[in-house]
């Protein structure tokens, strides 16, 4: 993989904001199943130790589309309720006691903070804080952080790296985490299910640590991207009826990869992660299935195989930071995760194109732009003005 920092495709020049912001904006807000309203609400002010935000790019997301086809999140957001959280841009507003951020900073704000202070921030799983404070908003003109966040979990853009590109933290946070939890070594055979922008990330950073990445997918643009990622195999579901079997083969004598990881959120490839692993393998359940789903394990297989199963949900600040590293290392193909900008008013037919797959399969991440109208909205790779 190169290392060298990625050529910015996308830029909004910095701009000297007024004093005081318009008394309106406008923004997403999620009221129910599939029923997000682009509406004109009061714009935020920062208070004590507070940041408001200029969204220059909001990134379309699985979790998003979840909340969007179910209408609600168990930890994050209950409707109604403004909607979105993976962006960055730039500080228009800072409140009082804010020393270590300016107006006109570029900043990555990530969507939440642990406490500290609970009994998992002790004990270093500050992903499982008690009262992890969540944000949402990121579909809009403009959006406050927290004083937690913004002091806690709010990152500096480097001028060298696209606002864009740096919107991808949060996500490339959750893979990273969902890897690392993995116990993962270079040489590995790594399964992973699902060609979403998550179950790609997981493909990318395993092939990144020197993993032999097995990427089991549906479409063909998922396993181009796949390829391009670095994947040493494609297994794709709509060309062969019985991945599992497709994935051993795959594996010297058919024992199996050393880690499967789950990332599409649905009970049979939870269970056909188990049967792809090896005896003494792990299996990550990476994808989060709807409140109420059960799943059914051979439990003979489970115990003598001396299989380990775990979950990973969410990041940690410090997850964070190592995958902001990452992204602004360059070795992160970062464009490969970009397929397309949209203004805001187009925010749900960006999120129909990603239900449908099946037409729109090339699309991974949609660039949500709050402040362009659709006859101004440029062409994907042409800089913006």
């Amino acid at each position: 993989m190169s290392t060298t920092v990625p050529e910015v495709i996308t830029e909004i020049p910095r701009q000297t904001f007024p004093v005081a912001l318009p008394g309106t904006m406008l923004a997403a807000v999620l009221y129910g199943q599939e029923d997000v309203r682009i509406q004109q609400v009061p714009t935020p002010h920062a208070g004590p130790g507070e940041l408001v935000v200029r969204v220059s790019a909001a990134l379309t997301c699985g979790t998003d589309l979840k909340v969007f086809r179910r209408g609600y999140h168990a930890k994050m957001i209950q409707p109604p309720a403004l909607f979105g959280h993976e962006l960055a841009g730039v500080v228009a507003e800072v409140g009082d006691g804010v020393t270590n951020f300016s107006i006109g900073d570029r900043v990555v704000p990530i969507n939440s903070a642990p406490c500290g202070d609970c009994y998992f921030c002790n004990r270093d799983q500050e992903n499982l804080c008690e009262d992890l404070l969540f944000n949402n908003g990121a579909y809009a003109e403009y959006i406050r952080i927290s004083a937690r966040i913004a002091e806690k979990n709010t990152l500096l853009v480097p001028e060298r790296v696209s606002l864009e590109h740096a919107a991808l933290t949060e996500p490339l946070a959750c893979a990273l985490h969902g890897f690392e939890a993995s116990n993962p070594h270079p040489g590995d055979a790594v399964a992973v299910i699902g060609g979403g922008p998550l179950g790609l990330m997981i493909m990318h950073v395993a092939a990144l640590a020197g993993c032999k990445v097995i990427a089991v997918v549906k479409y063909d643009e998922q396993a181009e991207v796949a390829k391009a990622l670095g994947a040493a195999h494609i297994v794709q579901s709509t060309v062969t009826e019985e991945a599992v079997a497709a994935v051993r083969e795959l594996t010297p004598g058919n024992r199996g990869v050393d880690i499967a990881i789950e990332a599409v959120a649905l009970p049979e490839t939870w269970e056909q992660a188990v049967d792809m692993v090896r005896n003494g393998g792990l299996v990550n359940f990476f994808g989060g299935p709807e409140i109420g789903t059960t799943v059914q394990f051979d439990t003979n297989r489970l115990h003598y195989g001396d299989l380990t199963l775990k979950a990973t949900f969410h990041h940690t600040p410090a997850i964070c930071r190592r995958a902001f590293n990452l992204i602004l290392s360059g070795q992160f193909q970062a464009d490969r995760f970009l397929t397309g900008h949209a203004p805001l008013s187009d925010l749900n037919q960006a999120f129909a194109q990603l239900l449908d797959r099946g037409t729109h399969g090339h699309s991974i991440k949609t660039v949500i732009l709050p402040g362009f109208s659709s006859a101004s909205i440029p062409a994907f790779g042409e800089a913006l003005p």
